[in-house]
């Protein structure tokens, strides 16, 4: 069996890599050229796989920049971005692109399947009708799904393989090919009846934790104006064995998916009418956590009679979660950005990441007697404590040291402590 891939990014090469693994031969199309020649030299850019894992599979995965050869697929399956726009509306015009080349070479018999993450309705009102346009008939010469991916970079709990996959078809026939055709590479396969129910499914996936998220936070920045401890508070509330599922504060939402996904449904409630009212204040209270964060750092620097302007800061972890290198819509990017607005000079350490580019900012092992550390995101195997002791006012926005609460040392702990 022959599988296509269109978009070598985080979903894209995992995909080609499990595939190739499985025996099949798989041809990955990307627009860009140094994704296309790392991988036939072999060198990943993905965390989750290695270069190891590409070099085995090397003779049955082809990366090219071109779609004519996607015409020998049996399977298809478009894994692009689905960013938004500056007014935060959906940004289909990967997708769009991608599916128009595709349209052009594509022959009766095969699946065509989308991952990229979208509103309800997109197989089925964007991919469809630019598929029809060559003459084939869906659920008859050709077949469509959508499968939404289902990718946390940095696990090794649930992988491609482990995590059951949702899968809805546009016809019966349609669903029976992609459940086929993910059975190869997925222990389980769970079936919808439509592709909007399996659209739907990964948005609510997404936006029940964006919204838990901004409740804990929101508990948070009340617990600070009380002095109580919000860490506390979520430590008591999760000895309920039923009812209850842990989330913790953090300074913002960040990656692929939590900061994006939401806004896809709530646009897209808009056409029916309807505000998603709930949905949207969720979002607005994690994008203000950055910035909150940026008033609790110049609140710490006051305790010393410091001001943030001309102040040394350094940041502990820019990546937006533990464990990996993935800074996509990373809060840290937001909070160094504003304190750079406010005048300190700031500095980070992350051994996940060597550089930030655009802030024209490189990882640093030397703490160089910052006068405020703040830790943004903490890694695993990372001494945060003996950091915090030897560090006059250390900011703590993970609650790692909170059991050291020492007069200079800031956390989402009360406000009475400070």
């Amino acid at each position: 069996m022959s599988i296509g891939v269109i978009g070598l990014g985080y979903v894209g090469l995992p995909l080609a890599v499990a595939f190739a693994e499985a025996g099949e031969t798989v041809v990955a199309v990307d627009s860009n050229l140094s994704k296309i020649d790392a991988v036939n030299a072999g060198e990943s850019y993905v965390e989750d796989v290695s270069s190891e894992r590409l070099q085995a599979v090397l003779p049955r995965v082809h990366a090219t920049s071109q779609y004519g050869p996607l015409a020998r697929a049996d399977a298809v399956i478009v894994c692009v971005p689905t960013p938004l726009t500056p007014n935060r509306e959906p940004e289909l015009g990967p997708v769009v692109g991608a599916v128009q080349a595709l349209a052009q070479v594509i022959q009766r018999g095969q699946l065509v399947v989308l991952e990229s993450t979208t509103y309800p309705g997109t197989t089925r009102e964007r991919i469809v009708p630019l598929l029809e346009e060559s003459g084939l008939r869906i659920g008859e010469d050709i077949f469509v799904a959508f499968s939404p991916e289902r990718v946390d970079p940095g696990r090794t709990d649930f992988t491609l393989r482990t995590t059951p996959k949702i899968v809805g078809g546009l016809t019966d026939s349609c669903l029976a090919s992609a459940v086929d055709l993910y059975s190869k590479v997925c222990e389980e396969i769970v079936p919808v009846s439509t592709p909007e129910a399996a659209e739907m499914a990964k948005l609510l996936e997404n936006i029940f934790r964006s919204v838990n998220i901004a409740l804990v936070n929101e508990m948070g920045l009340l617990c600070e104006r009380m002095g109580i401890d919000i860490w506390e508070v979520v430590d008591a509330a999760s000895t309920k064995p039923y009812g209850f599922m842990r989330f913790e504060p953090s300074p913002g939402m960040g990656g692929h998916c939590l900061p994006v996904d939401p806004f896809y449904l709530t646009w897209r409630a808009r056409e029916f009418e309807m505000a998603t009212e709930f949905i949207e204040l969720a979002g607005k209270i994690n994008q203000q956590m950055p910035y909150h964060c940026v008033e609790r750092v110049e609140l710490a620097l006051n305790e010393v009679r410091k001001p943030v302007n001309g102040s040394h800061v350094l940041i502990l972890g820019v990546a937006y979660k533990g464990g990996t290198g993935d800074v996509r819509e990373s809060p840290a990017l937001r909070i160094i950005a504003e304190l750079q607005k406010r005048g300190a000079t700031v500095t980070y350490q992350d051994p996940y990441v060597p550089k930030l580019s655009k802030l024209g900012l490189e990882h640093s092992d030397e703490i160089d007697d910052p006068d405020a550390v703040v830790l943004v995101t903490a890694h695993p195997g990372i001494d945060y404590e003996s950091l915090a002791e030897q560090t006059e006012v250390f900011v703590d926005f993970r609650g790692v040291v909170r059991s050291l609460k020492p007069r200079t040392h800031i956390s989402h702990t009360p406000t009475k402590e400070l």
